[in-house]
């Protein structure tokens, strides 16, 4: 017992000891940093690639405005699914494609909006048909910063929301980094001239209405 004190056998293994956690701990965070910022961009570019193929959309009749059908739609969320890749959107999240036009007021109005995915989310800036009637009406966008639809023309307005996924189940990287909720929007002024009457149908295709909550 007199030789305890002074004894120094294993030193370095006692000192990893109390280090390994730590370390261990630094190295799940730093991964999970990674694979976060990983995850916000993906998002972010999922949002701009749906916003720009959604403006986009139209059969290419030379002498008539452009329609918009179903299946265009449908095409477009699919694809957006494929893009997305492992981050398994319509599982995890949700998928909102608003077209946002001028109403007969003058003011802004969401004509209509398709959607897609099982998380229980709506859109942050209202139901279609908001905005239908005068001028109360903003816009969709940062709070005084709302973006707004030309004259005769609309705004594809993409949002999307995603139910992060986390690499680790640690709890004290869990609540300090994980972010939870992942939302990316993005926006796209409609490229030429489009029919702005509605989405028109096809016999055997079903729309992507906003109040059905599922995946593709």
């Amino acid at each position: 017992m007199a030789e305890l004190p002074g004894a120094q056998d294993a030193v370095a293994l006692i000192e990893f000891a109390f280090a390994a956690p730590l370390l261990l701990l630094l190295g799940l965070g730093g991964m999970e940093l990674a694979h976060s910022a990983n995850t916000h961009m993906r998002v972010s570019q999922l949002a701009m690639l749906v916003a720009d193929n959604a403006s986009r959309l139209g059969d290419r009749e030379t002498l008539a405005a452009q329609r918009v059908f179903e299946g265009d739609l449908n095409d477009l969320l699919e694809g957006a699914e494929i893009h997305a890749g492992d981050l398994d959107i319509y599982q995890n999240g949700r998928i909102i494609i608003s077209s946002l036009e001028r109403n007969a007021d003058g003011g802004q109005w969401i004509h209509w909006q398709r959607c897609m995915g099982m998380k229980q989310v709506d859109s942050a800036y209202g139901p279609a048909g908001t905005g239908e009637t005068g001028t109360g009406f903003a816009g969709m966008g940062i709070a005084g910063e709302e973006l707004v639809a030309p004259p005769n023309g609309a705004v594809m307005y993409v949002e999307v929301i995603l139910d992060y996924q986390s690499l680790t189940d640690v709890p004290l990287i869990s609540d300090y980094i994980m972010p939870g909720v992942i939302r990316s929007e993005a926006a796209f002024t409609v490229r030429g001239s489009r029919d702005l009457t509605g989405i028109f149908a096809q016999t055997g295709v079903d729309a992507a209405n906003c109040n059905v909550y599922e995946a593709l």
